[in-house]
């Protein structure tokens, strides 16, 4: 058979796998621990932490979809995220995005800096400056892209051949984006990274993370570092992030729409001063959007003229939930300089802009219109 369509891909993760019933739904295994047939012999499964019948299954179809060698999913983004630095040592140096979630910055900053592992935060949108950022003990770029909350676009092909020159690992989070949107395997990511609770997950229901390793020998290294360190997803939730990502794209596909609609409306009310959505033709870096990715996603921000308008937007919002997170088939609001990024110091947030007059929404999937109107009665104060 010819090689299946990604949305095509998602559906049947897991259809035909369970060859003692033939279910279509691939079936949960809440066993902890597994029988031996006999002494030096093992069906594959010894115990659940190292290895899950629901839990191979959804980490298999994962590393499918982005095509990678091997995918590892844990019980939240940041035990992926944490698991995964765990791979460098004291002394090592990580350059990371500085339009990132807040909660990466927590702990490069907080944690793993006690460690002796340090990290330097670039506007990776400027090629130039992460070069100029690389020292000789620099093991990694972290990389995200569209940026969490402003939206900047990094260039994925640059960035990636600066990682090759130098022999440093290039890490992207991929998780506004999804594998349906973007690719950067293609581009020469060694680890790509996701929130499974967001898009993959796709219902505010499921706390997740997933790593995926683009060669068999990362995929081993990360695994050893999941296995002894423990934060594994249960097979109950790995069940359920393997039927979500059946609706993958139809959801996304909704949400590109409806964030591309509610964008274009946002440029014509009187309080907004700025909208930090790629798929806006004056976004500065829709055009390099464009070229590495096939939409725009769901997420945007937006800058209000005065703080009292976006607190007071916050408090009348209606059908949009004024709450954290971010990816599920409900929009959400967030005042991320107090919520999401409130643990980067003040003056760091300031500089990037990250103030209380900027929200972020993650545009859901109801109708357009009535997203819309509940924006419109919010703002109109």
């Amino acid at each position: 058979m010819t090689t299946q369509q990604l949305s095509t891909q998602t559906i049947h993760i897991g259809v035909g796998k369970d060859s003692a019933t033939g279910a279509i739904s691939y079936p949960i295994y809440p066993s902890a621990t597994y029988r031996h047939p006999a002494v030096g012999q093992s069906t594959g499964f010894d115990y659940t932490r190292s290895g899950n019948p629901t839990r191979n299954t959804l980490e298999a179809g994962l590393a499918n979809l982005e095509g990678g060698a091997r995918a590892l999913t844990f019980a939240s983004g940041m035990a992926a995220l944490t698991t995964l630095f765990l791979h460098f040592k004291s002394g090592d140096h990580v350059i990371a995005s500085q339009d990132i979630y807040g909660g990466t910055y927590r702990l490069l900053s907080m944690v793993l800096n006690n460690l002796g592992i340090s990290a330097t935060y670039v506007d990776t949108t400027d090629a130039s400056a992460v070069s100029a950022a690389i020292t000789p003990a620099t093991r990694a770029l972290l990389v995200e892209t569209p940026g969490n909350p402003l939206m900047g676009i990094s260039d994925l092909e640059a960035l990636g051949k600066i990682c090759q020159q130098h022999q440093i690992l290039f890490l992207v989070d991929n998780t506004f984006m999804t594998p349906l949107l973007q690719k950067p395997f293609a581009f020469g990511a060694d680890v790509v990274i996701h929130s499974g609770t967001k898009y993959l997950g796709g219902h505010n229901d499921l706390c997740s993370g997933v790593l995926v390793a683009r060669t068999a020998e990362m995929g081993e290294r990360l695994y050893f570092l999941q296995n002894s360190t423990g934060a594994i997803l249960p097979p109950q939730d790995s069940w359920l992030l393997l039927r979500s990502l059946k609706t993958l794209s139809l959801r996304m596909e909704r949400h590109c729409h409806n964030a591309l609609q509610v964008a274009q409306w946002l440029q014509q009310h009187p309080s907004v001063q700025t909208i930090y959505y790629p798929g806006l033709a004056s976004h500065p870096g829709h055009t390099l959007a464009r070229r590495q990715a096939s939409d725009f996603g769901g997420m945007l921000s937006f800058r209000v003229k005065d703080k009292n308008i976006a607190h007071n937007a916050l408090a009348r919002l209606q059908l949009i939930s004024f709450a954290e997170s971010l990816g599920g088939v409900e929009s959400l609001m967030t005042l991320p300089a107090i919520q999401t990024h409130g643990d980067i110091p003040e003056p760091e947030r300031l500089r990037l802009g990250i103030d209380e007059c900027l929200l972020r929404l993650s545009v859901g999937v109801e109708d357009v219109r009535d997203i819309i109107a509940d924006l419109k009665q919010a703002l109109n104060q």
